[in-house]
């Protein structure tokens, strides 16, 4: 984690680490003429993090170490986000009809401080397992340990809010949101005008995930939406997936990453933006296989630009990713790399310009609409543990 400087808070939560300093508002626009010259800054993303099973042991064992070695990556880099796929509470009431719940003590946020990341979404399909009052817990829970949230509030304003920080010269705005949500709770998870909940991209909220991140863009040299999306157990990204991609890009986004699908998913440009479709399991209890295959994506930015991507495979072992070394990590690396044409995506693997009628252009926009509320809800229900 480098040093950074703060100029927002998140859904009532503040900043991370002793080196960073926050405020109550974000800061004016910004200003080209009066800014300092900006030098390319680093952020590495990792997937899903929950503290069940033997994993709720290393936590009150040592949350300084909860994290394992994958600790050194994330701290390396200037900002370092995961997706925090549990209610951070000792309270609430279960989600009903629901097989798998998930929850974390506070020192959930000690753990993650200490490993290096700076700002968590805990917009999915399992940030509200203990409803409301177990939201509430999470926002306070990360507001008493100074570390942000994103993706959800206490009202749907503070949901879709972006964490802010400036990194080198650079202002970076983060969003996130879930494209997973079970059926039956999307009346009482979706955030309101006067309702806590999360920040969602699906039906109607869609049209709201991207006027936030147009705001976002007017405000920001960097814009990342961070999304939980995909189908549980498949590699490849759902059908409606790169519209919603194009869509966030078209409003400003500079990269959209995520993940839901516990496998890896493929990653590479659209146009000069970054796309990530799955991150994978990150410090999961229930890893086998390819749920057991793990990474960090690092993104080199400046002003707005992806300079360079890299993905550290890694492949989880007791809970946490040891990263791959030599060969294996180059074997790891290629198999990877080999999803964006096993997945028949439009991902490439360097940066070019986008063509306003591209693959992902207006046509598929519309179709991804319509196909979403048919392909966005079978994921709720292939696995429960996602």
């Amino acid at each position: 984690m480098g040093s950074l400087v703060v100029t927002a808070t998140v859904a009532a939560a503040c900043t991370a680490g002793g080196d960073v300093q926050g405020t109550a508002e974000s800061s004016s626009p910004t200003d080209p003429e009066g800014a300092a010259a900006s030098s390319p800054f680093t952020i590495a993303f990792g997937g899903d993090v929950m503290f069940d099973g033997l994993l709720h042991e290393r936590l009150d064992s040592d949350p300084a170490t909860a994290l394992g070695p994958i600790a050194d990556t994330l701290s390396s880099a200037d900002l370092a986000m995961v997706n925090l796929e549990t209610a951070v509470t000792g309270g609430g009431r279960r989600a009903p009809d629901k097989e798998f719940v998930f929850r974390a003590p506070a020192t959930a946020f000690d753990a993650l401080d200490a490993a290096g990341v700076d700002v968590v979404s805990v917009a999915n399909n399992h940030g509200m397992d203990y409803g409301v009052d177990g939201l509430r817990d999470t926002l306070r829970n990360a507001e008493e340990a100074d570390f942000p949230v994103v993706g959800a509030g206490k009202n749907v304003d503070e949901a879709y809010a972006p964490y802010t920080t400036e990194v080198n010269g650079n202002s970076v705005a983060i969003i996130g949101a879930t494209d997973v949500m079970d059926e039956h709770l999307v009346p009482t998870w979706t955030a309101g005008k006067d309702q806590p909940g999360l920040a969602s991209a699906k039906y109607e909220m869609r049209e709201r995930l991207t006027a936030a991140v147009r705001s976002a863009a007017e405000q920001a040299d960097t814009v990342v939406t961070f999304l939980h999306w995909g189908l549980e157990g498949s590699h490849c990204p759902l059908p409606h997936a790169p519209g919603l991609a194009r869509e966030l890009i078209d409003a400003g986004a500079d990269a959209v990453v995520g993940g839901h699908a516990h496998v890896l998913s493929p990653g590479g440009y659209v146009g000069n933006a970054y796309v990530h479709y799955g991150l994978g399991n990150f410090v999961f209890y229930n890893f086998s296989g390819p749920t057991a295959e793990s990474g960090v994506l690092t993104l080199t930015m400046q002003d707005g630009a992806v300079l360079n991507d890299d993905w550290l495979p890694a492949r989880i072992e007791g809970g946490v990713p040891i990263p791959y070394e030599g060969g294996a990590a180059d074997d790891a690396r290629d198999e990877w790399e080999r999803l964006r044409t096993s997945c028949a995506t439009d991902l490439a693997s360097v940066p070019s310009d986008l063509p306003s009628d591209g693959p992902s252009g207006a046509a598929e926009r519309g179709g991804g609409a319509s196909a979403g509320p048919a392909d966005d809800h079978a994921d709720d229900h292939a696995d429960p543990t996602g």
